[in-house]
């Protein structure tokens, strides 16, 4: 299990492919990002590519995995919404560009979001429509060896009127698309917020996830601020052989270097591995 460093959160004073260096300094072999045509300058999003050959180059340089990245907005103005049935395709021409930029990063893991909850159209219609486009969306990871990770994400405190609310709901979704190419990102943050229950919610489904994301709750910053017991949590997830990422996606309240290090220090105590070369 590696430990992957969202590159939106840290060294923001420095240009974005230069925070891969400043990562593997601190000894983390891989990162992620949120997204190939949007900046985050700390505050919000705004439009801007990102540069793929220097992410690419310094991702070699360093040998450093480009984890993961997102392929649509969480409430789906760009991307596509998932639960609306008439960007289905606006979604899978997105997911084919997104591939084809994964491919150049040599990334195999694509985040997904489900977009809002739609006003006047019943909750199955939506589901139905959701399912119904990450099976065809499954089908193209698959040509692709692209592993696709629906996101659920917390409803009461960053992201009001998003559809897939809890982890309950999205294993059921995962079990009904079936394929061995889409799973679950468990975003221990998140879930926290909507049900507790982390450590048998992961027991009873840890086949069925493919990508984890950790902050501290409540307040989003470092995993050793909060009521989130995090090396008891690490420590289960190693126990149930998970072998996939654990994406460390939290706002830093220390300058971020100092804040990676206590991080992983934190983290150690979960089995005394280093980032990136298991726990």
């Amino acid at each position: 299990m590696k430990y992957s460093v969202c590159l939106e959160c840290f060294f923001p004073d420095k240009p974005f492919h230069e925070r891969i260096g400043e990562v593997a300094k601190l000894g983390y072999e891989a990162v992620e990002f949120w997204f190939t045509d949007y900046l985050f300058d700390g505050k919000g999003l705004r439009p801007g590519q990102k540069d793929f050959d220097a992410i690419a180059t310094e991702a070699h340089k360093y040998g450093v995995e480009i984890s993961d990245f997102a392929v649509n907005s969480n409430d789906g103005t760009f991307g596509g919404s998932l639960v609306k049935a008439d960007e289905k395709q606006r979604f899978l021409d997105r997911l084919a560009s997104q591939i084809e930029i994964a491919h150049r990063l040599n990334c195999r893991r694509l985040i997904v979001c489900t977009g809002n909850r739609l006003a006047g159209v019943p909750e199955e219609q939506q589901l139905a429509n959701l399912i119904d486009v990450m099976s065809e969306a499954a089908r193209m990871a698959e040509r692709e060896a692209m592993l696709l990770v629906i996101e659920p994400l917390n409803t009461h405190v960053d992201h009001a009127g998003y559809f897939l609310e809890t982890s309950r709901v999205g294993f059921e979704i995962v079990r009904q698309i079936n394929h061995p190419h889409v799973k679950l990102l468990y975003d221990v943050y998140h879930m926290q917020i909507m049900e507790g229950h982390l450590i048998s919610t992961m027991r009873q489904n840890i086949a069925l996830i493919g990508h984890f994301h950790a902050a501290g709750n409540p307040g989003r910053h470092e995993l050793f601020i909060g009521e989130i017991h995090y090396p008891n949590v690490v420590r289960e997830i190693r126990s149930l052989g998970y072998e996939g990422n654990f994406g460390l996606e939290y706002f830093p309240t220390l300058e971020s270097a100092e804040s990676l290090r206590q991080v992983k220090a934190l983290l150690d105590t979960a089995g005394g591995g280093r980032p990136g070369t298991g726990l």
